[in-house]
């Protein structure tokens, strides 16, 4: 996929087919936008396109109140491809961008920078200046340029509509298997093994201490977790928290111990994803305690492996 920061390339690909948001997590109402413009820029021959914005508009805007994201930039990006995009643009969202009125970024960057054939956008989505851009303004715009242009339906579970802020939620709640049936898989974290206190270790059960690039982790607690290791994904259980049986740990944590493997870590980027949660974080009255729990803990942790849709989602060994 190639990536451009900024519409100024003389090397960005013409003839698109194109969407346009900040599409943080990837759920599966922006996988069906994903999905729309793929299938429609390979029956067009064009290029399926993203436009992107990087920070979070909120965060230049109304910083006070700007969400806190599910995925770094990369991550996001790693996801565009993943989905079939060939072309992403990631603009540097900032006030003298927001200044720019819906009209004319659909006519300068759109329509004479990236000869949109198509172009699509997710229900109720606003862009342009003051929020002046939406579906009704993008149609308009589309018979006076010569691009299609139409809105996908969003994506509903349950009856209840699918999005980035009801997944923080979720998440936030610790009900990571819902979390996980909007995402369309499982929330993960990625970030660097960093060297610990050593004190799973002494208990029987080392653990790799992550140092996470996401911003937004589950509900502190335990959860059987698989981690990406050499290309192959593994068995862990993990604990997020402050680790409050131990009175000096104040700064949140995420701690997994990976079954049946006796590398060393140190210094890799790991990434974790959260499958079923086991319990909320507690405080022990002392190590042999918490280590009958951890104990306890891992049993439920393998019982859950042992589901043959487990086993078969993750192809765990």
């Amino acid at each position: 996929m190639k990536i451009f920061h900024g519409t100024d390339n003389a090397n960005i690909l013409r003839g698109t087919v194109l969407t346009l948001g900040v599409f943080d997590g990837l759920h599966l109402g922006h996988q069906r936008i994903m999905q729309t413009v793929v299938e429609s820029a390979n029956a067009t021959r064009a290029v399926p396109t993203v436009i992107t914005f990087d920070p979070h508009p909120r965060a230049v805007l109304h910083p006070e109140n700007a969400p806190p994201l599910l995925q770094t930039l990369d991550q996001r990006l790693a996801n565009f491809e993943v989905l079939g995009i060939e072309q992403a643009i990631v603009i540097r969202f900032d006030k003298e961008f927001a200044g720019i009125d819906a009209e004319t970024f659909l006519r300068d960057i759109v329509h004479e920078r990236l000869q949109a054939r198509e172009v699509f956008l997710g229900k109720g989505f606003f862009f342009g200046k003051n929020r002046g851009g939406n579906i009704e303004l993008l149609r308009e715009m589309s018979k006076r340029l010569d691009f299609f242009a139409d809105e996908v339906p969003e994506v509903r579970l349950r009856g209840q509509r699918i999005s980035s802020s009801q997944i923080r939620q979720l998440l936030a709640e610790g009900k990571v298997n819902l979390a996980r049936r909007m995402l369309g898989r499982p929330y993960g974290v990625e970030g660097q093994i960093i060297h610990g206190l050593q004190r799973g270790r002494t208990i029987g059960f080392p653990t790799a201490n992550l140092k996470p690039h996401n911003r937004v982790i589950p509900r502190y607690g335990v959860y059987a977790t698989a981690v990406l290791i050499n290309d192959v994904w593994r068995r862990s259980i993990t604990n997020v928290g402050v680790r409050p049986t131990f009175e000096d740990e104040s700064a949140p944590s995420i701690e997994s111990y990976v079954f049946d493997f006796d590398g060393d870590l140190y210094g890799d980027v790991l990434r974790v994803r959260f499958l079923h949660r086991i319990r909320d974080e507690r405080k022990f009255d002392g190590i042999d305690a918490l280590r009958a729990q951890i104990e306890k803990d891992t049993r439920r942790a393998l019982n859950y492996f042992s589901h043959e849709g487990v086993k078969n989602m993750l192809d765990l060994t």
